[in-house]
């Protein structure tokens, strides 16, 4: 364990200064943000909603719930241990398979990155043609500035994001709630007609998005520990459940709504640009887009470096300011533009079931492996042993991530929920019948016992 970065090595108590209110603030910062309202206005397309107002509504709560359930779930392992999700990998895929499947959440933290960024230049971009007369005007130059500063704030490692979170939470908040009772004043009636008319459905489309809402945290809940392991000891499951339900309902659910909204009434899917045509007022819109720059810089600090950080340093052995300013690099190449655009985000909703279908897969290892085969009993410095039980990659893992992957692109909508259930069902199975003699069943109920 000796050669680890500091930031991979288990935290201790002295380690962990995140409190409950800083704790909830984060994920209140996380949700209100601009890619969470894209997706909800990921609902309209065309400029008429696919889901009316109760059908969204209910696909809002469900995911929500689901969320809420695997981040109580899945953040035990670094709240009781201290370990990183990339450590925690190990348990299940071994020290050289973490390299591979910790891509998995890495790739799209990265892409998140961009997309995020991208829209927040785009902020900062109304805000500069606002105060240069229209002199400047380039959304790339924005882009680029926007990432630089995000990578120098992220070198102040994880607990630079408790004060950033507690000021953008409520100022963004603030923010919001006056769009939300402007569009209420002014643009109700295309609102209604819209969307809370629409017909929708509570056919495959609704559920599916269940998955686009679900999925935009897939990546986040599966890397749990990354937050939990800072987070101040003595908190019960049921209280740290609530700690992730509150904030995530209030922030990530009125946004989604507002999201929709602002889309049946503008009948534009990039927020930023939705916006200035419901406040139609430079100053106004000035302050709104400072809400939304910050809005993106609280949810990159929380959701999208911390997670490809670890993840190069893992690769790489990199120190953490280094490895937080590779990841910063890879964000500015990322092609955000492609998946958001004006007329439409459906890049965007396809790239979140995409991904989604490797992330259900993933999940479901970790979970089935710590409470189902280890009875959430693990050796923590045996996770560290280079030479130990998981110092190479356990193959029943990857067969099974590759079986819920395939399963998952039958039916792109339902590709998590599809992928969860059909790699949980093939690891339990390849686990006990597979791999007789595999290293990775030592310390599960399927360790062979030899009586002496």
């Amino acid at each position: 364990m000796a050669n680890e970065d500091k930031t991979l090595r288990p935290n201790g108590q002295a380690d962990r200064t995140v409190g409950p209110l800083s704790y909830m603030f984060m994920w209140i910062g996380d949700g209100v943000n601009l890619g969470n309202m894209t997706l909800g206005a990921s609902v309209v397309v065309a400029g008429l909603a696919t889901l009316n107002i109760f059908q969204t509504f209910a696909a809002a709560i469900i995911a929500i719930g689901i969320i809420s359930l695997i981040f109580a779930l899945n953040d035990r392992v670094g709240y009781r241990t201290g370990v990183p999700y990339v450590v925690q990998l190990r348990m299940s895929f071994g020290l050289k398979g973490t390299i591979i499947s910790s891509l998995l959440r890495a790739v799209p933290a990265v892409i998140w990155y961009g997309v995020q960024s991208w829209i927040g230049a785009t902020a900062l971009n109304e805000i500069l043609k606002i105060f240069t007369s229209g002199g400047f005007d380039s959304i790339a130059i924005c882009f680029v500035a926007l990432v630089i500063f995000q990578v120098v704030l992220s070198l102040f490692g994880f607990h630079a994001i408790k004060w950033v979170e507690a000021i953008a939470s409520v100022v963004i908040m603030l923010g919001l709630i006056y769009v939300f009772v402007k569009l209420l004043g002014s643009h109700s009636t295309a609102i209604t007609d819209n969307w809370v008319h629409a017909k929708g459905t509570w056919g495959v489309h609704f559920f599916g998005m269940i998955m686009v809402f679900l999925g935009n945290y897939a990546a986040i809940f599966l890397s749990a520990s990354d937050y939990s392991r800072e987070l101040k000891a003595g908190y019960s499951d049921g209280k740290r459940g609530m700690l992730y339900f509150l904030p995530i309902l209030v922030a990530y659910g009125f946004v989604l709504i507002l999201g929709v909204m602002l889309a049946s009434a503008t009948g534009n899917s990039n927020p930023v640009k939705a916006f200035a045509i419901v406040v139609d007022n430079p100053y106004i819109t000035v302050g709104v887009s400072m809400f939304i720059v910050l809005g993106v810089v609280a949810t990159n600090m929380v959701a999208n470096i911390i997670a490809p950080t670890y993840v190069i340093q893992l690769f790489t052995k990199m120190p953490y300011k280094a490895a937080a300013t590779i990841a910063g690099l890879l964000a500015l190449v990322s092609f955000p533009w492609v998946l958001v655009k004006d007329s439409s985000s459906e890049g965007l909703n396809m790239f979140v079931l995409i991904y989604s279908a490797f992330l259900g897969p993933l999940v479901a290892i970790l979970l089935l492996e710590y409470y189902v085969l280890r009875k959430q009993k693990m050796n923590v410095e045996e996770l560290y042993d280079k030479n130990g039980a998981f110092a190479g990659y356990n193959p029943a893992a990857f067969t099974a991530l590759l079986i819920g992957a395939a399963a998952a692109f039958i039916e792109v909508d339902l590709a998590w929920i599809i992928g969860f259930i059909v790699a949980g069902i093939a690891y339990f199975l390849l686990m006990k019948f597979g791999f007789k003699n595999s290293p990775f069943k030592k310390g599960t109920i399927f360790e062979k016992k030899h009586a002496e």
